[in-house]
């Protein structure tokens, strides 16, 4: 399966160690998403379609209420860069 050079970039920050936190409105609906990176940075190119993008494709997850990290299937779908260390 192919994806996204955006989901790509994602992925790989989240590979590196990096978490995606939402933050809800009171009607439980996703106000905004931040993805921090390993060093505590925070990216500013995930947007709700990419996230679900994700999500739907399984590479990320959450479980227990914890930030959405990436799964076994995503780190098959990332490819191997150079600064993927």
């Amino acid at each position: 399966m192919d994806i996204s050079r955006a989901e790509q970039r994602i992925l790989h920050l989240l590979a590196q160690g990096g978490r995606i936190e939402l933050i809800r409105d009171q009607n439980r609906r996703i106000e905004t998403l931040v993805l921090y990176t390993r060093d505590g940075w925070v990216f500013s190119g995930l947007d709700l379609i990419t996230f679900r993008k994700l999500k739907r494709k399984k590479a990320i997850s959450s479980s227990r209420s914890q930030p959405y990290r990436i799964t076994t299937r995503g780190l098959e779908l990332v490819r191997g860069e150079l600064d993927n260390r």
